[in-house]
């Protein structure tokens, strides 16, 4: 991985050239090995309740699983293209999602063109998801061989039953219910080979816990307010409950292991936070989509991003993870180096938000009313 300081040296972090210099070299292969050089950790310390908040979640993970065979309505008919005109009416944004298209390669679109985008879309989307839930899988795995508190093994073995539940509901809704999938995205699939490969069991939870799972609640929620489909907005209700506890797990156990580093220590772990934070805003480009329509993307993203529903899109991928860095004590650390990143990209005005601490309680309560239903 390189350094950030050579990331924001080369103004990669809004060059849409280098940007998209970044591609999936192994897209068409069904494995993908990484070097995994971590300890793993025996801990003969059995006491329970050490920390307390890590046991409640603890507890709480146990009485909320769910079945993703059962618990979900399958049975659901999914159009796709209906799904596209619908949520476009819905949020009146238009089959051109508001986009001022007079002049550009869109203009000459129709209709058909249109929804053809939003139905890749949806692919490209879902798949994604699927592809991060199963990093999360690994990297959960991981967490349980190398962290050192009973406590947090406790609670991470109950992520990996998630994790694996929320990669299985993905795939089948894809292959059921869609009509595509895409490889893993390039940006993606580096921050994920870069939070396996680290050595240092605080990086996993960095990585995984609190950037990957803290964005990806943040673009689920954001979907799930939008869509129109009652199956999908289901599944991303049962599966935003979980990942909120888990990235509460991640929060509540780095702030105790914060607390005790240093400023060099402390600022690495910002560069690691910030390259994550852009790669995984870059990742929602979509420019697998462009090139599968025959478009070039360094032509087409320019004006997708000019959408205000993009923008805005965008801008709420981080109502989680800023205010979860500010809990953590990253964003002040080191002369507010965290801080002003964000100032750059734009999202510090989340940092007064609820942190995940906070909110886990209401998604589960929410889980729990919709299964009652």
């Amino acid at each position: 991985m390189s350094s950030t300081e050579d990331l924001i040296g080369r103004a990669e972090v809004n060059d849409l050239e280098s940007i998209l210099a970044i591609t999936n070299i192994d897209a068409e292969a069904t494995v993908r090995s990484v070097a995994d050089h971590a300890d793993a950790i025996f801990t003969w310390d059995y006491e329970k309740g050490a920390r307390p908040a890590l046991n409640k979640l603890y507890e709480k993970a146990k009485t909320s699983q769910w079945n993703g065979e059962t618990d979900l309505p399958w049975d659901t008919e999914v159009d796709q293209e209906a799904v596209v005109m619908n949520n476009a009416a819905a949020n009146s944004t238009g089959l051109d999602d508001g986009m001022d298209v007079a002049g550009t390669p869109f203009e000459k679109f129709s209709d058909a063109d249109w929804i053809r985008v939003g139905v890749e879309s949806q692919n490209w989307t879902l798949s994604q998801f699927m592809h991060g839930e199963q990093g999360a899988l690994l990297c959960t795995a991981k967490i349980v061989e190398t962290v050192p508190w009973i406590d947090a093994k406790y609670y991470a073995a109950t992520q990996v039953m998630d994790e694996a539940r929320h990669v299985e509901v993905f795939a089948k809704y894809l292959d059921t219910k869609l009509s595509g999938h895409y490889p893993i995205n390039a940006h993606l699939g580096l921050l994920l080979d870069d939070i396996v490969a680290d050595s240092r069991w605080d990086m996993t939870y960095l990585g995984m816990q609190i950037m990957v799972e803290g964005l990806a609640l943040a673009a689920f929620g954001f979907i799930h307010q939008l869509t129109t489909e009652p199956l999908l907005k289901q599944l991303l209700r049962y599966v935003m409950s979980d990942e909120a506890r888990h990235v509460a797990f991640g929060v509540l156990s780095l702030k105790e292991y914060y607390g005790e580093l240093s400023g060099p220590e402390l600022k690495e772990r910002q560069e690691f936070a910030f390259e994550a934070a852009v790669r995984m805003r870059d990742r929602f480009l979509q420019q697998e989509v462009w090139e599968r329509m025959g478009m070039r993307p360094k032509d087409v993203i320019p004006l997708v991003m000019q959408s205000p529903q993009r923008q805005l899109f965008q801008q709420m991928l981080f109502t989680k993870i800023v205010p979860n860095c500010k809990k953590l004590g990253l964003l002040d650390a080191n002369d507010k180096w965290l801080r002003r990143r964000f100032e750059e990209l734009g999202v510090i005005q989340f940092e007064d938000l609820a942190d995940t601490g906070e909110e886990y309680e209401m998604f589960a309560l929410a889980q729990g009313d919709q299964r009652s239903a």
